[in-house]
Parts: structure tokens; sequence; C-alpha cells
């Protein structure tokens, strides 16, 4: 008789990233570099490489509520996180398979616009995102750009990031994570912040915690972001603490850039190497 396997499950939500240095791909590998087995559900199919996007075509939205519905029907995921979402159709979509289904609370990884500059989700999107996803979250996790789109809040210093996850919280988030590898608007006015340090603002509602590390140098990678919010699911799926999760992630997302690579094409970025070993020599 086969056994019932009784490992944790996290689910994605999130656009495809053929390069596999993003999206449902890079979920996927972070998820099993933490031990737990990953679903996936692809809301876009985006042509892209580290460097580039060059086309999006969103999936159907009967399409996007089918996978959630005949995954969720054979195994609850213990886990879900949102990324890359295209539209609002798709948000809404979203959001009703997550109520309907009484599935995990998300965390929200409010991806907004590549670092290349093309949209993945467009301006009616970004509504329903704030009016129907948000108030859904266990956690969201913007980075300083993403945080100022949603609020309104020009992030210019530790106290406006403050005021900035205050304003996501009234959004109906139950806990907000401000990444802080993008430097604050205007730095060059903020003398006294150490930049040999990045800090991670979690807030829960009650109180603020900053999650520090030191900042790694030689330039960024492909792929932060979802590395950084599908390591926390995975976290929360084992049933961690939300503290122990948010630090948990940063320590993967930094270790996994200090093994990033490149593959020498043109243009190309800097890729995680999601399975970097806990101890490196």
């Amino acid at each position: 008789m086969m056994k019932v396997a009784k490992r944790p499950v996290a689910m994605t939500i999130a656009g495809s990233d053929p390069s596999g240095g993003a999206g449902l791909q890079a979920d996927l590998k972070t998820f099993a570099a933490h031990g737990v087995y990953g679903f996936s559900v692809i809301t876009a199919v985006i042509a892209q490489n580290s460097a580039h996007v060059a086309r999006i075509e969103p999936v159907s939205t009967a399409m996007v509520t089918a996978q959630i519905a005949t995954l969720a029907a054979e195994r609850r995921p213990d886990g879900v996180k949102t990324g890359a979402l295209a539209n609002a159709e798709i948000v809404r979509a979203v959001a009703q398979a997550i109520r309907e289904l009484k599935l995990p609370a998300p965390v929200v990884d409010p991806v907004l616009i590549a670092s290349s500059g093309a949209r993945l989700l467009d301006e009616a999107g970004e509504d329903a995102l704030r009016s129907l996803l948000l108030p859904l979250a266990r956690v969201v996790t913007p980075n300083i750009p993403e945080a100022e789109a949603l609020t309104g809040v020009a992030i210019d210093g530790p106290a406006a990031m403050r005021e900035a996850a205050r304003a996501l919280r009234r959004l109906g988030a139950r806990a907000v994570v401000i990444k802080g590898g993008h430097p604050f608007s205007g730095a060059d006015r903020h003398p006294d912040v150490d930049r040999r340090r990045l800090i991670d603002l979690l807030f829960d509602g009650r109180a603020f915690t900053e999650c520090a590390t030191a900042r790694i140098a030689g330039g960024g990678a492909h792929g932060t972001g979802c590395a950084f919010s599908a390591a926390l699911v995975a976290a929360l799926a084992r049933g961690d603490e939300l503290e122990a999760a948010v630090r948990g992630a940063q320590v993967f997302v930094a270790r996994a850039m200090r093994a990033r690579f490149t593959f020498g094409g043109r243009n190309g970025r800097a890729l995680l190497d999601h399975c970097a070993p806990r101890t490196r020599r």
C-alpha cells in the first residue's frame, strides 16, 4: 500500500519565468529547498530572460480558477503565495477562489513592474489588489517602490517606511514586510543611514521589528523578491512563527545571493542559486 505523504504543501499563484530566475519556477525551487512540496497555478505566460520581458499573455480567469480548485480538491495547501497576476480580472478570480475554497491567508508579493520596466500588473489590477487581495493577506511583502505605489507614501527614510507599513496594514493585510533592498527616495539626503546593512521592516499591527542583515556587495540579482516571498510562505507552511519565517527568508535570499551566477550572455543579470548549500566552505 502506498504511503500517504505528510509533508507540507505550499501553492504559488504567479506568472511564469522561463529563465527560472523568478516567477513560479523560482518559487518551486525555493519550496523544494525548504523541504516543502510545491503546487503551482500559472496566471500569465511570460516570455522573458534574466534581463528582458518580451511578451506577456495572461491565462483566462476560468483556467486560473480551475487550476486552484483542482489542486485544492486533492490536497488543501498549508500555505499560499501570489506573485504576478497580470490584470484585475485575475486578481478578482484569485481572491474569490481563496475565499470560497477557504484556503490559507496568502502571502501577497505585489509584483507590479519587472526590474526591466515591463508592467506585470495593470493599473486596474493594482486597485483590485488593494481592495480585494490585501484584505485577505496573511502578510504583504512589497519592496520600497511597490510600497510607495500601493500607499502613495514617498519612502524617503525610516519614518516614512513605517508610515507606509501602517498604511498597508490599514488596507487589510494582517502583517506587512517592506523589503529594504532598494534605496530610499532621495537616499543622498540620508547620510546617517548605514548602507552596509539591509533592513526588512516587519509590522504585525502591534509592533515594528527591524530584521537586519549585511548588504551583499556586487549588485543585485534577478528574482530576489520572488525568492523572499516563497521562502516566507514555505516557512509558514511548515508552522514557523511569522518573525522566524521573515528572518529565515532573509537568510535564504542572502545565501542564494552569495552564490549567484550568470550564464555570460549579453546584458544578462545575475541569477540566484536557490540550491546553494546551507554551509559553504
